[in-house]
C-alpha cells in the first residue's frame, strides 16, 4: 500500500510516497480502500509541527471509498459499501483503518469525489450555521477567504436564507468565484492591504451581525471593529497564523461582542449527530443549495505540490488527492478550474 509520509515537520518538501504494509481492522473497524481524499488547512498545520503530532506519521483526515474489510464486532457496514469521513488520521493513503463509527453512508446518487469534497467543509459549514449563529433573512455576514471550499458554501447557504454576505479574498480571479457563489460586496485582501479600512469601506460603516473567519491574525482585529453591537465573531480556522491573545474588556469595548472558537468534533460527538449533520447535508447537495467547488485534483504522489498551491493561496475551492489506481483523472497543475455538480 502506498501512502504519504511524514518523518519530520518542515515545508511541502517533507511530503514522500512510501510503500507501508497494508492495515488489518480490530474490533469495531473498517478499513477503506481510498478513491479520493481530501487537502485541509488541517493537514499543513500537522506537517509544519503546529499540531503537537510525533512523527513520522500519514497526514489527512478526510476521504471517501469503498469498504475493503471489516473486524470483529462491526456491523454498521460490509465489504464493498461506499463511505465517506472526515476525521480518520491517515487519510493520504490507499488504504485507512478507522472505527466504524466515524464513517458515513454515501448515497447512490452522490460521487465519490463529491463526498470527499464535500464532507469536512460541509459539516463544518452546516454547524456554523445551524449551531453556532443561525443567521436569518435580513441580516448581514462577512465571510473571510470566500472563494475557498468552506468560504463558498457558507456563502450559497446564507444566501439562500436571505442574509447579505460580505467576502474577502485574495486575488481578483477569487473574488470572481466568490461573487458567483453569492457574495453581495467583496473585496481583495492581501499583504499590501490595509486590512482595516478595507472592511470599512466594503460594509460601508454599517456593523455586520456575524464574522466567519478562517484567515486568523491578519483578519482578526480589523473584523471586530466592523461587528454590530452584539454581533458574533466565529474564528473557525487560522489560515495566515493564530491570533493574537485579547481580554474580554476588549469585547465590551467593541460593543459586547460574541466571541467562539467551534471546532467540529464538538458539535458530532453522537454517531446521531453526526449522521443527522451529514443526511442534511446530502440533501442539500441534491436541492442544489450546496455545491461542491473543486479547485484542484492531484495524484497522491504529487501532495507536496497541492500542499503548496493551498498554503499559498493559489486555490479556489476544494482540493483533492488521488491515489494512482483511481479512476479518476487528476490534474497535475498547481491549480485546475473549479468543477460542479452541475
Amino acid at each position: 500500500m502506498q501512502a504519504v509520509v511524514v518523518e519530520r515537520f518542515g515545508g511541502p518538501e517533507v511530503l514522500t510516497v512510501q510503500d507501508l504494509p497494508a492495515p488489518t481492522p480490530g474490533p469495531g473497524e473498517i478499513v477503506v480502500r481510498t478513491s479520493a481524499i481530501g487537502v485541509n488547512f488541517k493537514d499543513i498545520y500537522e506537517r509544519e509541527g503546529r499540531a503537537a503530532k510525533p512523527t513520522p506519521f500519514i497526514p489527512g483526515s478526510e476521504a471517501a471509498g469503498r469498504v475493503l474489510s471489516v473486524g470483529p464486532d462491526t456491523s454498521d457496514f460490509a465489504p464493498g459499501d461506499r463511505v465517506a469521513f472526515w476525521s480518520a488520521p491517515g487519510s493520504y493513503a490507499e488504504q485507512v483503518r478507522l472505527p466504524a463509527r466515524a464513517a458515513v453512508p454515501v448515497p447512490d446518487d452522490v460521487s465519490d469525489e463529491e463526498a470527499a469534497a464535500l464532507l469536512l467543509q460541509g459539516l463544518t459549514a452546516h454547524y456554523l450555521i445551524t449551531s453556532t449563529y443561525s443567521a436569518a433573512e435580513g441580516e448581514t455576514a462577512l465571510v473571510h477567504a470566500a472563494a475557498g471550499g468552506l468560504g463558498q458554501l457558507l456563502t450559497r447557504l446564507l444566501s439562500r436564507r436571505g442574509v447579505r454576505v460580505f467576502g474577502t479574498v485574495s486575488t481578483q480571479e477569487k473574488a470572481v468565484a466568490a461573487k458567483a457563489a453569492g457574495v453581495h460586496d467583496v473585496v481583495v485582501v492581501n499583504d499590501d492591504t490595509n486590512v482595516g479600512s478595507s472592511l470599512q469601506d466594503l460594509v460601508r460603516g454599517r456593523g455586520v451581525d456575524v464574522v466567519y473567519d478562517g484567515v486568523g491574525r491578519t483578519t482578526f482585529e480589523a473584523s471586530l471593529k466592523v461587528l454590530r453591537p452584539r454581533g458574533t465573531y466565529v474564528l473557525v480556522g487560522a489560515a495566515s497564523g493564530p491570533v493574537d491573545p485579547i481580554s474580554p474588556q476588549d469585547l465590551a469595548a467593541h460593543g459586547s461582542l460574541f466571541l467562539t472558537r467551534p471546532t467540529l468534533v464538538d458539535h458530532a460527538t453522537e454517531r446521531s449527530e453526526l449522521l443527522d449533520r451529514a443526511h442534511e447535508l446530502f440533501t442539500w447537495l441534491r436541492r442544489g443549495d450546496v455545491e461542491p467547488s473543486i479547485g484542484g485534483r492531484y495524484r497522491l504522489a504529487d501532495a507536496a505540490t497541492a500542499h503548496t498551491a493551498l498554503q499559498l493561496r493559489r486555490s479556489t475551492g476544494k482540493l483533492l488527492l488521488f491515489p494512482e489506481r483511481s479512476e479518476s483523472r487528476p490534474e497535475p497543475a498547481p491549480s485546475a478550474a473549479p468543477t460542479s455538480r452541475r
